[in-house]
């Protein structure tokens, strides 16, 4: 089978997984999740073989492997779909696949523990596993399968399947069809425990803030294909159309249609990628399962919007000078550094372990937002790869954490927030593979020198804002990294070290292998997915391994980057933040008792609680959009278009109608239809009264009658009929 034909079929068994799970299989859980995971399996495997067959290519950039087919005619041509894999795409589905198959791995264990705990009756919230008591009283929980069981398996393959035909695209068009099936599946899976009122907000708040991003990146693709009539990528990143849409003037301030195009798909990925100032959707995204959120932050969901600005990267570089970064670049680079930088300060505050995660992911997502800003759109791409791994790692580590404090919180019968890390502590005891995995998460996470993934995709952002002068965003990203190192020792410190704070944390155990063997296989790759991109020039271990992420990356584009030469400056600016924040954050957080508040609130005072309730950014929408909308919605909508208008419009047509009506019944219903209608039984009975002396009942007279009419008969046939 050519590569080119297989990579068609890739995002074919999680497609086929999610009907035939919602045609067929929804009864029975045990096939439901086997084809969900046999669905992964088999892109996983795919993805691979296109990987070896890309490596042994040798002129992936130059050549990429694609195919095309006639979509539907557009005047004297086709517009064409196809696949399109070149070392971006490579790169991309290395990390998806092996993510993905280690979420559906994953949620397998995670749901035959049960849905959190709630209400008993309400459909879609199901406790977390029954409960029996032993001959001491205590509470125990067997373990229960999620009641929705099939049905998540059938949303996750969705999902899975709308990312595969984003990466695996060879235009905008297709790719935005795989943009919107991850918006759907996001709601979906966001309010997939729906009867909880907070899972439902958090799922229309999702989908309609992603929707503010995603119709201006529609406009944004219609303009280019209107300039340029394709959304191909062999057509809209060739030298002359990129040349034309530089030279192209627009009415937007003057500025060139590269630079409107560029910031409309820009957008697009603000309201995918959780940036400022749409970053509100993304942390209550937490509401649903963690196998979710792990789809979402590492495997799906935000990579998309990373990666859609990395792949029309031509387009938004369309027009630099000497290096200067174009005017979508610059904004990209402010939105970036000042995300990574917001965000970071908000997850210092947070208790929620996982809502901690959430805003380190916006706060990294900002990281990669930032170098492609500065032009550095390899490392962009180093980071969004090595950031999967290790993020999944950790919201998976979360829920397996959250699992164990809730076996605690059902065999102590405690009343507390299984997700509050001071309901933690001590857990690296109850929890060893937890603990040692979600660690290496947090190392890689807090960029933790020269063994951790994150480390050399952090390093590689900062050498370049360094390298192109860029020290504004040199000097946020560098603080937002003392942030995320701080801010991630809190959350290791809280939740595994010290003693256990609450009676649910002393009792909790170790998670069952199908969600630990997952930790353990994404552990690993938090530390070595960084090794393909260590700079060929480090001191000591640079050229041991060949820097594959800058030149096999580095490909995608017609002008391959240049190699940054190292410097010992952002070098020593990533040890010092990285190691500092580890540092400040074990001696901020190491002798928290239980009861005590965060040691941070009472030096920080009205700061902290700006960051404990995220800058009042909830507030602040909900009262210029939410509550205008609302108020315009009734005055407007109900009692002036809908009471005022619409009834008034269906009032005036029932009126004209009874009027109508009126008139037919006086002047036609009664006297014609009524009227021919009474004439018609009038007549039968006066004929039934005419005729009513013949029948007697008198044999006799029948038989005179007879007689008369038979004699009748016969004279008319003599006398008539027989004549000639």
């Amino acid at each position: 089978m050519e590569a080119s034909t297989l990579v068609w079929l890739l995002p074919a068994p999680p497609l086929l997984a999610f009907f035939l799970i919602i045609l067929l299989t929804n009864r029975s859980k045990a096939l439901s999740h086997i084809m969900g995971v046999g669905a992964a399996l088999l892109s996983f495997i795919g993805s691979f073989v296109i990987i070896v067959l890309a490596l042994q290519s040798g002129h992936l950039g130059e050549e990429p492997f694609t195919s095309v087919l006639n979509w539907f005619p557009t005047g004297d041509t086709w517009f064409q779909i196809g696949v399109w894999v070149d070392p971006l795409t490579v790169a991309t589905l290395f990390f998806v696949a092996i993510t993905v198959l280690m979420i559906f791995l994953y949620s397998v264990g995670y749901h035959n523990y049960g849905a959190p705990k709630g209400d008993h009756d309400a459909p879609g919230l199901q406790p977390h596993g029954a409960t029996v008591e032993d001959e001491h009283g205590h509470k125990h929980r067997v373990p229960s399968i999620e009641p929705m069981y099939s049905r998540f398996f059938a949303f996750i393959s969705l999902f899975a399947f709308g990312m595969y035909v984003l990466v695996v695209s060879n235009n905008l068009l297709t790719l935005f069809v795989g943009w919107e099936i991850m918006g759907l599946c996001s709601y979906l899976l966001i309010g997939f425990w729906y009867a909880k009122p907070s899972a439902r907000a958090a799922a229309i708040k999702a989908f309609l803030t992603t929707r503010v991003g995603d119709v201006i990146m529609l406009l944004g693709l219609a303009y280019l294909y209107y300039l340029t009539g394709s959304l191909s990528y062999n057509v809209i990143f060739s030298e002359e159309t990129l040349h034309m849409l530089t030279s192209s003037p627009t009415p937007f301030f003057g500025v060139s249609a590269a630079v409107v195009i560029g910031l409309f798909l820009f957008i697009g990925t603000i309201g995918k990628s959780a940036q400022w100032p749409l970053h509100v959707w993304l942390p209550d995204a937490m509401e649903g399962p963690t196998p979710v959120s792990a789809m979402i932050h590492a495997a799906t969901m935000v990579s998309a919007g990373v990666y859609l600005v990395i792949r029309v990267f031509p387009i938004i570089s369309a027009g630099m000078v000497h290096g200067e970064p174009t005017l979508t670049m610059n904004i990209m680079a402010f939105i970036g550094a000042f995300t990574g930088l917001f965000a970071a300060t908000i997850a210092v505050a947070q208790n929620d372990i996982k809502r901690v995660l959430a805003y380190s992911t916006i706060s990294q997502l900002g990281y990669m937002i930032a170098a492609i800003g500065i032009g550095a759109y390899v490392a962009a791409a180093f980071h969004l790869m090595t950031h999967a791994f290790f993020k999944a790692l950790l919201f998976l580590g979360s829920g397996s954490v959250i699992h164990g404090v809730e076996h605690g919180v059902l065999h102590t019968g405690e009343d507390i927030d299984p997700q509050n890390m001071f309901n933690m502590g001590g857990l690296r005891k109850k929890m060893p593979i937890t603990f040692w995995t979600f660690l290496i998460g947090g190392l890689a996470l807090s960029g933790f020198p020269f063994i951790t993934a994150g480390f050399w995709s952090k390093d590689e952002i900062l050498a370049d804002a360094f390298a192109h002068s860029s020290w504004a965003v040199l000097i946020v990203l560098a603080f937002a990294a003392l942030l995320t190192a701080f801010y991630t020792m809190r959350q290791i410190t809280l939740t595994f070290l010290g003693e256990s704070r609450t009676e649910s944390a002393e009792h909790a155990h170790e998670s069952k292998w199908t969600m630990t063997f997952p930790l353990i296989f994404l552990a690993v790759f938090a530390i070595v997915a960084g090794w393909p991109g260590i700079p060929i020039d480090f001191p000591v271990i640079g050229g041991f391994i060949p820097n594959f992420i800058h030149d096999f990356v580095g490909e995608t584009l017609a002008e391959h980057p240049e190699t940054i030469t190292f410097n010992f400056v952002p070098l020593l600016i990533s040890l010092g933040v990285s190691l500092g924040g580890l540092a400040l954050g074990w001696l901020v957080y190491k002798d928290v008792k239980a009861g005590e508040p965060d040691p941070l609130e009472k030096p920080l005072g009205p700061i902290y609680r700006i960051l404990k309730n995220k800058y009042y950014f909830d507030e602040l929408y909900d009262f210029l959009f939410v509550r205008p909308s609302i108020w315009i919605s009734r005055q407007f909508t109900y009692l002036w278009l809908d009471q005022k208008i619409i009834d008034g419009i269906l009032h005036a047509i029932s009126r004209v109608a009874f009027s109508l009506g009126g008139l037919f019944r006086n002047y036609i219903d009664k006297p014609v239809v009524n009227g021919f209608g009474d004439f018609v039984g009038e007549s039968v009975k006066w004929i039934g009264r005419a005729s009513r002396f013949i029948q007697t009942g008198r044999v006799q007279q029948y038989m005179v009658m007879a007689l008369i009419i038979a004699f009748g008969t016969l004279f008319y046939y003599l006398f008539f009929l027989s004549q000639p």
